[in-house]
């Protein structure tokens, strides 16, 4: 009989089911990641738990029953409801509080505290109701990490069994809402924790102090949140908490962004047939309204519009470089000052910047296979995944040298790194990478380089499979 890691894997999102942003990405494709990791010695039985956003879709839901947790003299009903996708069993949790929310992440803190509390808790409960114990419960983010403090209280109060909790930390700034008055309202003390003091009724920190390992999402990120730079407040935390703290990439999924078989693009193309991706470049010029000219170099902006992304130096840095002879798009949507600024750079300089302010991923794509150059100017980036996404379609990236941009670019190998957020320090960057596409030879080397890395999710479970065996010995 071969030796089974049971975990229950708890997101916010996740593609197919719904997907808001890059942790749809993760919980969609690492579970399954994962499980393709079985073999004759090793069974990994991973479940994947989803709250039941009224925009979720879903098929062939199997109903699971419906059941209750305490709060204070009466109970709580939740429903569960089971599908399966390509082999992964995916468990729906329903409830008032879900249902209100609306939507994923709500801009009504105390709504979004309702729903991920008691998210957390039926989720606690599911497994009895499965006749399957945990081995591992692994949250992601704010939302799931309740879970864990919720499970450490009940082994605590009840004598429960120990299960090992992971958290992922894909964006430490974002901790969630005050949580206390809920938890207390479920039956749930707040402990004497060493966290900060205003950390202790947040739903992260509480779930890092909770938690058997954390694991940062890249590991230049699970070095930088232990400085105050970097570190929300909770630097001197984590560093007593170092000997659990890892960090490991995130991955892509590797068969959907394909260069040669992607149906988004007008020609697909491969490391051994990049003159084809030319096409690419001048259908994406026709779309853009921009001078066909294939020699020009065509920079690429794709993101969340949002400070923390860096948008205000690119947008600064090509305005300083007016007199230089390129070609740029700006895909993305966010905050509406950042919009406006997109279209206003568009309108000065009609000709050569096009503004495409919404989120668009069939765009995105041939953007990917079109454009030259990919600047990601993030005065922080957990992991960040365009980077890995541009490379494989032969796009060169110009990133800032933080988080996984620094584990992903190799500076003058795949792509061109800075140090410094400032548009001084992106402006020159950008200035190296024009004068080395002017080099052909050179220029296609970067690319094939940036085309053969591997970023697939495979290499991301086998660490997450090597740390939960690490915690089941244990």
């Amino acid at each position: 009989m071969p030796q089974t890691i049971n975990v229950l894997f708890l997101a916010a999102e996740a593609d197919p089911f719904i997907k808001v942003g890059g942790l749809g990405d993760v919980a969609g494709s690492l579970p399954l990641a994962l499980r393709a990791l079985s073999d004759d010695e090793l069974k990994v039985d991973v479940r994947l738990v989803l709250p039941y956003h009224p925009a979720v879709r879903a098929e062939n839901l199997k109903p699971l029953g419906i059941f209750s947790i305490p709060r204070g003299e009466s109970e709580v009903q939740f429903e569960a409801f089971e599908t399966n996708v390509n082999g992964l069993p995916v468990y729906l949790i329903n409830g008032d509080p879900i249902r209100v929310s609306g939507s994923v992440y709500s801009l009504d803190s105390k709504l979004d505290a309702e729903k991920y509390a008691f998210f957390s808790l039926a989720a606690n409960e599911l497994p009895k109701h499965l006749n399957w114990q945990a081995d591992i419960l692994h949250a992601n983010d704010w939302h799931t990490a309740l879970s864990l403090y919720v499970a450490l209280s009940k082994r605590w109060e009840e004598n429960a069994r120990h299960v090992a909790g992971v958290i992922t930390v894909h964006n430490l700034p974002f901790m969630g809402p005050d949580v206390s008055e809920i938890l207390q309202s479920y039956g749930i003390k707040l402990a004497q924790t060493d966290l900060p003091d205003w950390a202790r009724v947040l739903p992260l920190p509480l779930g890092l102090w909770a938690s058997d390992a954390i694991v940062a999402v890249s590991p230049t990120y699970g070095n930088e949140i232990l400085e105050p730079e970097f570190g929300c407040g909770l630097d001197e935390f984590l560093k007593t908490r170092r000997e659990t703290l890892s960090g490991i990439l995130n991955g892509i999924d590797v068969d959907s962004f394909n260069p040669l078989e992607d149906r988004a693009l007008g020609v697909n193309f491969g490391a051994t047939s990049l003159e084809k991706r030319a096409i690419n470049k001048k259908l994406l010029q026709e779309k853009l309204g921009l001078a066909q000219e294939a020699e020009i170099p065509l920079l690429a902006l794709i993101s969340r519009m949002d400070v923390q992304k860096g948008i205000d130096l690119a947008f600064t840095a090509l305005k300083s470089m007016k007199k230089l002879n390129f070609q740029a798009v700006i895909l993305g949507a966010g905050d509406p000052k950042l919009e406006e600024a997109a279209v206003h750079l568009q309108n000065l300089f009609s000709d050569k910047i096009k503004a495409v302010t919404r989120y668009d991923a069939g765009l995105a794509r041939q953007i990917y296979a079109g454009a030259d150059i990919l600047l990601m100017p993030s005065r922080y980036e957990p992991c960040g995944l365009a980077q890995m996404i541009a490379m494989r379609y032969g796009c060169v990236p110009v990133v800032r040298k933080v988080g996984g941009l620094n584990d992903t670019v190799k500076p003058n190998e795949t792509g061109f790194t800075f140090e410094k957020a400032h548009a001084m320090s992106l402006t020159a960057a950008i200035k190296t990478a024009l004068k080395t596409y002017a080099d052909r030879e050179k220029w296609r080397a970067l690319q094939i380089a940036g085309m053969s890395q591997n970023f697939a999710w495979l290499n991301s479970a086998k660490e997450y499979l090597a740390l939960y065996q690490s915690l089941v010995k244990k």
